[in-house]
């Protein structure tokens, strides 16, 4: 097993704290700059939907994982960004400048949104945001003049610079662009005080609120960064299905990208991307399982809605900690082999004795 000592600071907030983080980084990132010669077009393209997703994937890991504010209605700051992201592109504003729009305008309301976070939170927080999305969809549907409405809203091919990004490799490379972008910033925010006083929230307000942190600040801060990066996450969107109508936001999509945090692993940046690659993975097996099923199940209405529930329950009672926590124990049971104890992940208490008495 692999122990590392410590003696400075700046070894403490390294980003790769191993030469084996070095090495293994080094050869996913060969990996994913060589994915279009690699990879058919149709698999080129999911791996887009996967960076798309990983970006709104950690907007909602900041919210939910580190700051502990669960959002039910995140659907609805992919849907601003997108359709931001068409109204000013078909308008003919750059696509630099309306994807910063797309952001802002998102974080904009993701501070509106995040007002009733500093009064509320657990089930009364997610309903909040459950009638924004509703409430945003419901917007989106009657507002014709601008986003055509239920008709839908097409979306062109974006323009860097008078460069026509109309294939999917050149798309695939700005998607990837962003998402790195999206994750170093999040990480450097991770290790600096806002990001420690994300995590102090998430444990416990009163002890956060005990140290000096201003819970107000923080959590308004935390919702409009997530909602940033879910609106970068829905420009990029809408120009990969160039086409917007309201129902692709709906509470379906909110649960989806909720599910993706949770499975994935919450309170971990790998979570997001692994979350990310289930999200898109699943209904291709879902679809390749249909044929082995009889017909009366495999042609059912609600067998995916089935079996992304049952797998939600799964996780929930025997794995908590998601997809990564799983990583991180068979990785564990590799390196203390043949010493690994049973008892070594077991479920805390992640509230405090005074949490108890609210």
């Amino acid at each position: 097993m692999r122990f590392l000592f410590k003696t400075d600071y700046e070894q403490d907030i390294r980003l790769a704290k191993h030469g084996g983080h070095v090495f293994w980084y080094s050869l996913l990132g060969l990996f994913l700059v060589a994915s279009p010669w690699l990879l058919e077009e149709y698999w080129l393209a999911q791996l887009t939907f996967v960076l798309i997703y990983a970006i709104v994937g950690l907007g909602l890991m900041l919210l939910a994982g580190f700051t502990g504010l669960f959002s039910l209605g995140h659907a609805a700051f992919l849907g601003v960004g997108a359709y931001t992201q068409a109204v000013m592109v078909n308008a003919g504003v750059p696509f630099p400048l309306a994807l910063l729009a797309a952001g802002a305008l998102a974080a904009a309301v993701g501070v509106v949104v995040g007002l009733p976070a500093l009064r509320v939170k657990g089930i009364y927080l997610g309903m909040a945001t459950l009638a924004f999305g509703f409430i945003v969809e419901e917007g989106i549907a009657r507002w014709d003049s601008v986003t055509g409405g239920n008709k839908g809203l097409m979306v062109g091919y974006p323009n860097l610079f008078g460069w026509e990004l109309d294939s999917t490799n050149e798309f695939y490379f700005l998607c990837l662009v962003v998402c790195v972008v999206a994750t170093l910033g999040i990480l450097n925010l991770l290790r600096s005080s806002t990001g420690r006083a994300f995590v102090a929230i998430r444990d416990s307000e009163i002890s956060a609120q005990s140290m000096g942190i201003h819970l107000a600040r923080y959590k308004t801060l935390s919702f409009a960064l997530s909602a940033a990066l879910a609106g970068v996450g829905g420009a990029l969107y809408a120009h990969k299905i160039m086409f917007l109508s309201p129902e692709q936001f709906s509470i379906i999509q909110s649960i989806d990208l909720l599910l993706m945090v949770v499975i994935g692993g919450l309170g971990s940046v790998h979570g997001a991307f692994l979350g990310a690659i289930f999200l898109i993975v699943m209904p291709q097996l879902i679809a390749m399982g249909k044929d082995l099923l009889p017909a009366a199940i495999g042609q059912a209405a609600g067998l995916q809605g089935m079996v992304y529930g049952l797998v939600l329950i799964a996780f929930v009672l025997f794995e908590p900690m998601g997809l990564y926590g799983r990583w991180l124990k068979i990785r564990t049971w590799f390196q203390l082999f043949p010493f690994y104890r049973k008892g070594m992940f077991k479920r805390q208490k992640s509230f405090q004795k005074s949490d108890r008495l609210k």
